[in-house]
């Protein structure tokens, strides 16, 4: 068996050298003389349209088919010279439409490759619980339902924590997400980003949607016709300088919108200016609160300083709106949600304005619409900026949204964000 360690980088941990696929008939190789490195714990992406060559290039990383010419290196092992079985046992496999068994239960088809290793039985039942616990699924409810008794979000968790069950130190993963609603999309997207940091494998991850791959990848690897990679580089620097007309006409119209789903909110400054008042205050104190106010709402915060609802300013004294939580919060988004979400709800809202509270839940401050409009040229998230630019933009332009007919909203005060 070759060691490739000796020239690999030191962080790659899937290597592919001047590799070639060839089918015969077939005047143009579907992968035609291929190298690229993989660094070790990221997410790499691989997005390009239909028969460009990304699914070909998955199925001979694991050798489903076989390379034409070429070398495969895994962890410094060339893995062309490997055992097809022993490889594809040490690597977890997500695909669209999950591929589970469906003679089998949830518990089996997660345990499959822990009982081909070889696992005893109770290391085998304690993996299992674990990992449905890891994707949201309670062990107790789902360990013994069969994948037609899920939904299809749940049989894609089931599918995730099948690929992670003997905890491969690679994961490829073609559309996982592709069959299913754009609701339950998100929400398992989001899920597998914090499976990710927790874990950190390093991830091929195949699609055909920009906008998932630029939200999911560490790097994204753009594919062209005849399977050669256009541009192979971090998500701002592909969305922000592409390679050439093809890569810019492929991420298609709104570049800088989709620069904003790489800065967490958790990384912008939120401003603390906005006017609160206790949920303990009385008639008299909130009143008082409302007239000295610059907006025309005032956010009430309970005991433990977490958003409870907003006070408009049009209240009468004797209004019984006064003494209550007024008008709701229409919806809460996390500390990871990005600088897109809290554009989306300002929109959906009739708001220039959200709510941002930390992980415990308590109230943090606002970003106002004109702070996204400069951070939209202003943040580089992969330099930093998400907790240096996008906060000195923040605290600039927090100011200028004073709670005008549509901040947060007269109708529809401003969203939360978690």
């Amino acid at each position: 068996m070759t060691d490739a360690s000796a020239t690999a980088s030191p962080d790659a941990m899937i290597r592919l050298e001047n590799l070639t696929k060839a089918y015969p008939g077939q005047a143009e190789p579907a992968i035609d003389g291929l190298s690229l490195e993989i660094p070790r714990g990221e997410i790499v992406v691989f997005v390009g349209p239909s028969g460009c060559g990304k699914t070909t290039l998955m199925k001979l990383i694991n050798r489903l088919i076989e390379p034409t010419s070429g070398r495969i290196v895994i962890d410094g092992r060339d893995v062309t010279e490997m055992n097809p079985d022993e490889l594809r046992r040490g690597i977890g496999y997500a695909i669209q439409q999950t591929g589970l068994f469906p003679h089998r239960t949830v518990a089996q088809n997660i345990a499959t490759v822990p009982k081909l290793l070889g696992w005893p039985a109770e290391k085998v039942s304690a993996r299992v619980d674990e990992l449905l616990t890891m994707v949201g699924l309670a062990p107790d409810t789902y360990r013994d339902r069969y994948p037609k008794q899920l939904s299809g979000g749940q049989q894609q968790r089931v599918g995730v924590a099948r690929a992670l069950a003997a905890d491969p130190a690679v994961m490829l993963m073609d559309e996982p997400f592709g069959a299913i609603d754009p609701i339950t999309r998100e929400a398992l997207q989001n899920e597998f980003l914090r499976i990710q940091r927790d874990i950190r494998k390093t991830i091929v991850f195949v699609t055909h949607d920009i906008d998932e791959a630029v939200k999911l990848g560490d790097r994204i690897a753009v594919f062209g016709p005849g399977g050669r990679i256009a541009q192979y580089d971090t998500p701002e620097a592909v969305l922000s300088d592409p390679a050439d007309d093809y890569v810019a006409e492929f991420i298609g119209a709104g570049a800088y919108v989709k620069r904003l789903t790489l800065t967490r909110l958790s990384r912008v400054e939120a401003a603390t200016d906005w006017p609160t008042v206790p949920s303990s205050a009385g008639r008299e104190a909130r009143l008082a609160a409302l007239r000295s106010a610059d907006r025309d709402f005032v956010l009430v915060l309970d005991d433990e300083r977490r958003p409870a609802g907003w006070l408009g300013r049009d209240l009468a004294a004797d209004d019984d709106r006064l003494t209550g939580d007024g008008l709701p919060l229409l919806s809460s988004l996390g500390p990871d949600d990005t600088l897109f979400d809290a554009l989306n709800a300002m929109l959906a809202s009739n708001a220039d304005v959200v709510v941002v509270t930390g992980e415990d839940g308590r109230y943090r401050g606002t970003l106002g619409m004109a702070a996204i409009q400069e951070l939209i040229h202003t943040a580089s998230p992969s330099s930093g900026a998400g907790a240096a630019s996008p906060a000195a933009g923040a605290e600039r332009s927090a100011g200028r949204d004073r709670g005008g007919p549509d901040s947060p909203g007269k109708d529809s005060p401003g969203k939360e964000v978690r």
